[in-house]
């Protein structure tokens, strides 16, 4: 459970990009908000989103973490080659083995989706 202190420190943490009833969907808004709420040019906040995107994407095609306290984890899962069943034929076929970006979210982010 997140104490009235906690709280504070979870709002600085995750502001100014994610405030309460604010819905962000693009990299564009999240860009303009920072750039509203920070005193920089669109353009110089758009880059900064992408490359902070860039770099989760990179992590991730080496094979490791990234970590981001107090919002979550991207870690890559690899998946085996397994059998699996065509649904309108019934026929066997086999899957590729795969690796896949999973997210784990931070224990403060997931009180604060489930208050």
């Amino acid at each position: 459970m997140i104490q009235p202190g906690d709280r504070k420190r979870l709002e600085w943490k995750l502001s100014p990009v994610f405030n309460k009833g604010t819905i962000m969907t693009t990299t564009n808004e999240i860009a303009d908000k920072i750039a509203s709420e920070h005193s920089l040019t669109k353009v110089q906040s758009k880059s900064i989103v992408e490359a902070v995107f860039a770099s989760i994407t990179a992590a991730a095609i080496d094979g490791a973490e990234t970590s981001i306290p107090g919002f979550g984890k991207f870690k890559i899962k690899d998946t085996p080659e397994r059998e699996a069943r065509n649904p309108g034929t019934g026929a066997t076929i086999k899957v590729a083995a795969a690796r896949k970006l999973t997210f784990q979210p931070a224990k403060a982010l997931k009180e604060a989706l489930n208050k």
